[in-house]
């Protein structure tokens, strides 16, 4: 149900139970949540996880796993989202600090974006960056994405103050 992608480093793959230690650590990295909401504990990251995988069930889309080619190491996150009272359909990512700087955000992005233009019925994608993450923010401007307005989500019940970043599915065509 979930499709396996490859780019030149990487694998964007469905979450695995062995993938939890490190999606925990991840999840629980204060650097890594400053602008997701916090570190997360366990348990919330077990939750997080499976939702993952349940929003593949109930969309048809979804946030991979993503791994790196030459070692398999778990690296991450990156996909396509849209839960309830979102802004559209949002590329994602949240990688390890250790995987930081050196491209694979925007590499396994760009290919999920991809995906999302090939199989879903929209006019653009979304990707809700918090104004203070110049990292993200960064990874939006490869993409070709442009910034738009403000708007509140709500996520385990906080409200988030985000920048709707955003590329149309003709924008898209003319980077391809």
């Amino acid at each position: 149900m979930i499709p396996r992608l490859e780019t030149d480093r990487l694998v964007l793959r469905a979450f695995r139970a062995e993938d939890f230690e490190a999606w925990a650590a991840i999840m629980g990295d204060a650097d890594v949540m400053t602008f997701l909401g916090g570190p997360m504990v366990r348990t919330d990251a077990w939750r997080a996880m499976a939702m993952t995988l349940g929003h593949w069930a109930l969309r048809g889309y979804g946030m991979w796993a993503v791994e790196r080619k030459e070692d398999s190491v778990f690296i991450g996150r990156v996909g396509m989202l849209n839960p309830e009272g979102w802004t559209g359909l949002e590329v994602g990512w949240t990688l390890g600090k250790a995987f930081w700087g050196q491209g694979y955000a925007t590499e396994a992005a760009a290919c999920a974006m991809r995906f999302a233009f090939l199989t879903q019925a929209v006019e653009r994608v979304v990707s809700n960056i918090d104004a203070g993450n110049t990292a993200s923010q960064a990874v939006a401007l490869r993409l070709g994405e442009s910034k738009g307005p403000c708007a509140e989500l709500s996520v385990a019940g906080h409200k988030m103050m985000v920048d709707v970043w955003s590329i149309s599915r003709e924008e898209w065509q003319r980077r391809v």
